[in-house]
């Protein structure tokens, strides 16, 4: 419907939250003044941006003779990586990902070369000017995309269910993340894209006018030049207006094509146009029209990862934004009385499907931010129901309000608090700390193999133990946590064998604890240091766990490390313990290492 009557509340709701993004972009987390892998041209987003300092400073698109300089100084990738990029066989260099953020990054890329200089900072491109100006140009992206977007929506819902609707969206979904702090990545990008599409298709059904498919032929070149997939937003103006499948539908929407066919025309050269410019740049780097750029990934549409992908602890979409379990909830409203419903409806399904069949599924909830103007329909239908039925109304308030303490919370732990770690979450560690702010020490053992008992350790045995003193292999130039000798992992002595011995008790728990010694931690999860532990019958391993010990370890400490392993049911005659440090080349000391059995009283 179009809009009438007062907008005041989604007005005051559209504020609020341009408010909050603006605090949580500067005050909250500040990307721009962090450093290294956490700055804003780190990562995917430097190798989005990449292409705009090696044409207009480096003048070097295919050597990239500038990049171990830069690597080395700023660090946007770990271990001077370069993620950005790979060398083809000619030995040009060919980006790895597309070119339309670098298109949306020119202009603030502009301003902030044209006052790197004057300012006093180095005018290469990586500076503190070049990091916030593609920070404060994703956060007004954001900005303009969710203003029009409360404009799109007053549409089809009344003011007070867009009001909600926009709360939801900012307040309740990884949305506030990605146009306020992640702003340079390309999915609040994206979102305002596709708000544009939405709207300027809008406009195009209802006056078939030359320059809304002018817009929307570019706005879809612009999303595909920007992330290849997102060519299926096609289907938002193409299959806009049926309500219904059949043959009756799908026969009136084709006789609508064709006798637009003009329109239809102009929306494609002008989105073709806009493609174009990669295939320009890929013929003049490789001597190709079309390269393949992401090496080992790719699309398998046969097996896609949709339960991972959703539900995994490492990465789960609605595990980490359980707020869109409401889109899902309301496309039976939506489908029942929403308008639309065959476009949007298609659209999303298989978008769904794409981001779940992509190989690296574990990248997150991110991929679906963009999808977030369509999916806001669904959204706004069930709290449209809502508001028509006083039950569900109450029984949907608590949800909300729940989902929204949730993504505050995944927010800030995510930025500071710790709990969240990207890289390794798991069931166990998940449940013991989502939603709050304090957990014991040891909970962080948790992503990795430890089990923690609530209970009172009792019936306590010690099993094995061993302090290396009488130990002839050992070598080791440091000096020891105690006594004459500790054993010690470094460069040298990447692992040790594995200390085996009998046991044929039948205990509820066993713990292996070791004390431990680091001058300098490690940080990068795939070097920690481990400590195993494995129960076997008849020479095959029964279980095994083991943990990663520089999680419980700061510069220049010394901690005594326990992993505990339930055994109950397991049959067992020996148990095995060692260590390995993961590729990491920083000295670990490790002496009085025990292994006891124990059971846990009520």
């Amino acid at each position: 419907m179009k809009e009438t009557g007062d907008k005041k509340w989604s007005l005051y709701a559209t504020v609020f939250c341009m408010i909050v993004m603006c605090y949580t972009s500067f005050f909250f987390y500040p990307r721009y003044k962090q450093l290294g892998t956490e700055s804003v041209i780190s990562y995917d987003v430097s190798g989005y941006y990449w292409y705009l300092p090696s044409m207009f400073i480096y003048h070097d698109l295919k050597h990239q003779s500038f990049k171990d300089n830069i690597l080395s100084k700023y660090s946007p990738t770990a271990d001077m990586e370069f993620l950005q990029g790979y060398k083809l066989p000619n030995g040009n260099y060919v980006m790895k990902y597309a070119a339309g953020m670098a298109v949306m990054y020119l202009p603030f890329f502009a301003v902030a070369h044209a006052v790197a200089a004057p300012l006093g900072y180095p005018a290469d491109g990586f500076s503190l000017p070049y990091q916030l100006a593609i920070q404060v140009g994703g956060l007004l992206v954001g900005l303009l995309g969710l203003w029009y977007f409360r404009r799109l929506m007053l549409r089809f819902y009344e003011d007070r269910v867009v009001a909600l609707v926009v709360l939801i969206l900012i307040l309740g979904t990884n949305y506030l993340n990605y146009s306020a702090i992640d702003a340079g990545m390309s999915h609040t990008w994206l979102f305002t894209i596709y708000v544009f599409i939405l709207s300027n298709t809008i406009l195009l059904h209802e006056t078939f006018k030359v320059k809304y498919a002018v817009r929307v032929g570019l706005l879809i070149g612009l999303a595909t030049l920007t992330r290849p997939t997102e060519v299926i937003s096609c289907l938002i103006p193409v299959l806009w207006g049926m309500e219904r499948i059949s043959f009756a539908g799908i026969t009136a929407q084709f006789k609508l094509l064709l006798s637009k066919s003009t329109l239809l025309f102009v929306a494609i050269v002008c989105a073709a146009a806009v493609i174009s410019l990669q295939f320009i740049y890929w013929k003049y780097v490789s001597g190709k029209w079309i390269v393949y750029s992401y090496g080992d990934q790719h699309l398998y549409f046969r097996s896609p990862n949709i339960l991972d992908y959703t539900f995994s602890y490492r990465s789960g979409w609605l595990l980490y934004t359980p707020m869109l379990l409401l889109a899902f909830a309301g496309l039976i409203s939506f489908w029942l009385k929403g308008r639309n419903k065959v476009a949007l409806t298609t659209f999303f399904l298989l978008n769904y499907y794409i981001v779940c069949a992509w190989s690296i599924w574990w990248y997150g909830g991110r991929a679906m931010v963009q999808s977030y103007p369509v999916l806001m329909f669904p959204v706004a239908s069930l709290i449209t129901a809502a508001f028509s039925r006083r039950l569900l109304l109450w029984a949907l308030a608590p949800v909300i309000l729940f989902f929204t303490y949730l993504n505050t919370w995944f927010l800030y732990q995510s930025h500071g608090g710790g709990l969240y770690d990207v890289e390794c979450m798991s069931g166990p560690y998940y449940w013991r700390v989502v939603g709050r702010w304090n957990v014991p020490a040891e909970t962080v053992l948790l992503k990795d193999g430890a089990e923690l008992n609530d209970g009172t350790p009792g019936n306590i045995h010690v099993l094995w133990e061993n302090n290396f003193d009488q130990d002839t292999s050992v070598h080791s130039s440091l000096p020891p946590i105690q006594g004459t000798k500790s054993l010690e992992l470094n460069e040298h002595t990447p692992y040790t064998r594995e200390y085996k011995f009998a046991y044929s008790g039948k205990p509820q728990w066993i713990r292996a604890e070791a004390d431990f010694r680091c001058k300098q931690s490690q940080y990068n999860t795939w070097k920690m240091a481990q400590l195993i532990v494995r129960a076997y019958k008849g020479g095959a391993v029964q279980k095994g766990n083991m943990i990663r010990v520089h999680r419980m370890l700061s510069d220049g400490d010394t901690k005594r490390i326990s992993l505990s392993m339930n055994t109950q049911g397991l049959t067992i005659d020996s148990i095995g313990v060692g260590f390995w440090n993961g590729g990491d080349n920083r000295p670990l000391l490790i002496d009085n290492v025990s292994v006891s059995s124990f059971d846990i009283g009520k």
